[in-house]
């Protein structure tokens, strides 16, 4: 079977795909307005992971009544959607598990003042 038969150069994938590591290293940009620290330190990206063109995120909050949600997951997708290959992302907010401090990384809870 010739490259045209499958679909030309891309065959029958297109786009990049990304690892969870790649993915998490581009939410870290996505900072908490209130506490000024990455959502993936601050333990609230629970899962995240691609499907061809689409990347789902599953996450929580600090709280359900949290002011900045909107704003974090406007940045969520903006953090992803530039990423080659990626046409979607699908962010489901979560409650279960609950977040809570044991769930940040040990460098925040360090500088957040918790016992590690």
């Amino acid at each position: 079977m010739t490259e045209e038969e499958v679909g030309g150069e891309a065959g029958a994938r297109s786009g990049a795909e990304w690892t969870k590591a790649d993915l998490l290293e581009a939410l870290k940009a996505v900072v908490d307005p209130e506490l000024h620290m990455s959502i993936v330190d601050l333990g609230l990206v629970y899962d995240v992971q691609q499907q061809a063109e689409k990347v789902f995120v599953e996450m929580t909050l600090t709280s359900p009544g949290c002011p900045y949600g909107p704003y974090i997951l406007h940045g969520v997708k903006h953090a992803i959607l530039p990423m080659e290959g990626v046409e979607d992302v699908e962010v489901e907010v979560v409650w279960d598990p609950p977040w809570g401090p044991d769930k940040m990384s040990e460098e925040v809870r360090l500088e957040l003042g918790f016992d590690v």
